[in-house]
């Protein structure tokens, strides 16, 4: 291969190299700690309360009673009986329609209602939602802030996407300074966030290059960047051969000038 070439290949190489180098350090760096962390510490299991149960012999009325309190509910998606502050409760999740007719849409609601009585209750309210948050936590802690959050992505709060809202954020004073959400119309604690997580969350958006969505394995930067290592890789194996074809020729033409001249007769 000549010389032009060679150099041609060399500098492809250093661009490429300088492009995606940085990349490759925040991928190796995001698998050196997914592999080292435990997953159950990233979400926050070990600080969290095995569910209550309930006896076997208490008394229920039929969720059927819920649901007659509902006549705009069309279709009824589940039926579960959740532990609200010792309780037990239905949690009822369905659908109505909305919209003109001809242009209707379903839309998801969910109801909360005394399972010994049928009684239809509110969402949950800030202190129900607190006490909820302290009774999950393993450890004895102080509240040291509570928000009530309408939308992800809010004051920071992109470690709830893609979670059931409104929700309660209780962020509790301890060294892990974990966030205990509590889903307020579910009536249910929904997840824990603490410090671990969250650097586990932030190398994953390097690692997925979504720096919004964060979970967008499919994003056009990544997919380019995908390549762009792949050509640095090709570009690697070629500058090998490359230079060592030119390295051989080297090589020869310096053990040639280094032979002794033999006088001739």
């Amino acid at each position: 291969m000549n010389r032009k070439t060679h150099l041609r290949v060399r500098r492809t190489h250093r661009y490429l190299g300088l492009l995606t180098g940085i990349q490759f350090v925040l991928w190796t760096i995001g698998g050196l700690y997914f592999s080292w962390s435990d997953l159950d510490e990233i979400h926050g299991d070990h600080q969290r309360k095995h569910p209550s149960t309930f006896s076997a012999q208490m008394e229920l009325v039929s969720p059927a009673q819920v649901l007659a309190q509902l006549p705009e509910a069309q279709e009824v998606a589940s039926v579960k009986l959740v532990d609200i502050l010792g309780e037990p409760h239905y949690q009822v999740v369905y659908q109505s329609a909305s919209g003109q007719q001809g242009q209707e849409h379903a839309v998801s609601h969910t109801q909360l209602a005394k399972a010994s009585t049928g009684e239809l209750r509110p969402a949950l309210t800030e202190g129900e939602a607190v006490q909820m948050a302290l009774n999950s936590f393993v450890d004895s802690v102080q509240v040291a802030r509570v928000e009530y959050l309408t939308q992800e992505n809010i004051n920071g709060h992109h470690e709830y996407r893609e979670s059931p809202l409104p929700a309660w954020a209780i962020t509790m004073e301890h060294p892990t300074h974990t966030t205990v959400y509590v889903a307020a119309e579910q009536g249910v604690v929904t997840k824990f966030r603490n410090d671990k997580w969250r650097i586990f969350d932030f190398l994953w958006m390097l690692h997925t290059m979504d720096y919004q969505g964060r979970d967008n394995f499919g994003n056009l930067l990544l997919r380019i960047f995908s390549i762009a290592g792949m050509v640095t890789i090709a570009s690697g194996f070629a500058l090998y051969f490359v230079s060592k074809g030119q390295s051989g020729k080297s090589n020869s033409r310096r053990n040639s000038a280094k032979k002794p001249l033999v006088p001739t007769n």
